[in-house]
């Protein structure tokens, strides 16, 4: 009996948890990126990724969706093995969005067209009803009087939360940024946190977020895992995190920039 309980909560747990990675290795060459992370990410939840550059933490956040291919252990997401099976990677992707460093809108569309692209293409939506939505989630970022600009006329924090909306466009349930203020300029960096912390604040899907920026991870992270040398070395909430770390390291790390 005390078997079969414990084995149904941990079913509910695996349940509960929309991101599960047990003993992840990564390699580039002969460079040992990530070293059997393990960790997992609860529906809802809000994740803060931090570390030092070079600790890992990018190459893991984009083995999520298989922009990086990890070559041991396990990834599963939605209850969606990563695999080489090429359905399983697009399924995966179907239900995560992602943000990048960089902007990578098309420069050639408009910032409506470029929302709208994705769902028209890959979900089969409606022109209209598309642009419907665009037109929304341009309202949702604070900048509805671009949707008819190009990129190219746009400043850098107004291209983000361009990529930001596109990203939304497509509906996911877990929402990745990879570091999304890094390449603006200081005075844009807040409009875009502020539309991140909108979006924490929704409470309407899960986001895993590698950033900098530990004034946001303070107060919208319900997690913040740091990295180093390609291992997790700690795992708290942000009191904790901040207060009682548990770890040298961390405690080395903050000490150097706060």
């Amino acid at each position: 009996m005390a078997t079969e309980t414990a084995a149904a909560a941990q079913d509910a747990t695996e349940v509960d948890n929309i991101v599960i990675c047990r003993d992840v290795h990564k390699w580039f060459g002969d460079f040992h990126a990530l070293r059997g992370v393990t960790t997992s990410v609860r529906r809802g939840e809000v994740v803060v990724i931090i570390g030092p550059s070079g600790s890992g933490k990018s190459t893991f956040i984009r083995t999520i969706n298989r922009l990086e291919q990890h070559q041991q252990g396990d990834i599963i997401v939605d209850g969606v093995e990563m695999t080489d099976d090429v359905r399983n990677v697009d399924a995966i992707r179907r239900e995560v969005g992602m943000v990048f460093q960089s902007f990578n809108l098309f420069p050639h569309l408009t910032v409506l067209r470029n929302i709208t692209l994705a769902p028209t293409k890959v979900r089969k939506l409606p022109q209209a009803d598309a642009e419907a939505g665009a037109r929304e989630l341009l309202e949702r970022v604070g900048i509805p009087e671009q949707a008819e600009k190009y990129p190219g006329e746009l400043s850098g924090g107004q291209q983000q939360r361009v990529a930001i909306a596109r990203a939304l466009a497509m509906q996911p349930k877990i929402m990745l940024f990879d570091e999304p203020t890094s390449a603006l300029d200081p005075e844009m960096i807040k409009e875009v946190l502020e539309v991140m912390k909108e979006l924490a604040a929704s409470q309407q899907m899960t986001i895993v977020a590698v950033t900098h920026e530990l004034g946001f991870a303070r107060e919208v992270a319900d997690r913040i895992v740091m990295f180093d040398e390609g291992q997790i070395v700690e795992d708290l909430p942000p009191s904790d995190f901040f207060n009682n770390p548990r770890n040298e390291r961390v405690r080395r790390f903050l000490s150097q920039i706060l």
